[in-house]
C-alpha cells in the first residue's frame, strides 16, 4: 500500500472494486471481435441493398426480394448478437468467469448457407 509524502492514506473511492481488475488487451481484443462482427453486418447489410437495387429480376417472383431481405435480417441479427456477445464477454471477464460459447458462429454459417442456395437456385433457373 502506498502513502501519501503527508502520511495519510490515498482516496481509493474513485477504482470500482467489484471484481478482478481486466488486462485492457482482453478488454480490447473483445471490441476488435465486436468490431469484427459489425463490419460482417455491414456487409451483408451493403449485399441486401445491392441485390435489392442493382440485380435483375429473377424469373420466379419475389427471388430478389427474398434475398436482399434475408441479408439484410441477417445484419440486424448479427449486430444485435455482437454487441450482447460484447457485453456478456466484458462482464464475465470482470467477474473472472468462464467464457460461454457464441451462437453467432452457426447462426451466420447457416444463414449464408440458405441465402447462397436460394441465389445459386435463381441463378441456375434463368
Amino acid at each position: 500500500m502506498t502513502t501519501r509524502d503527508d502520511g495519510s492514506q490515498p482516496d481509493d473511492s474513485s477504482q470500482p472494486d467489484d471484481g478482478p481488475q481486466v488486462d485492457y488487451r482482453f478488454t480490447l481484443a473483445n471490441e476488435r471481435t465486436f468490431l469484427a462482427w459489425i463490419r460482417t453486418a455491414l456487409g451483408l447489410l451493403a449485399g441486401g441493398v445491392a441485390v435489392h437495387t442493382l440485380a435483375e429480376p429473377f424469373q420466379h417472383a419475389g427471388v430478389r426480394g427474398t434475398l436482399a431481405m434475408s441479408c439484410i435480417v441477417l445484419a440486424i441479427v448479427l449486430a444485435v448478437g455482437a454487441y450482447l456477445r460484447w457485453r456478456d464477454v466484458q462482464a464475465r471477464m470482470s467477474r473472472g468467469a468462464q467464457l460461454r460459447n457464441t451462437v453467432m458462429v452457426p447462426v451466420l454459417a447457416v444463414g449464408i448457407a440458405i441465402i447462397s442456395a436460394v441465389a445459386a437456385v435463381a441463378v441456375l433457373s434463368r
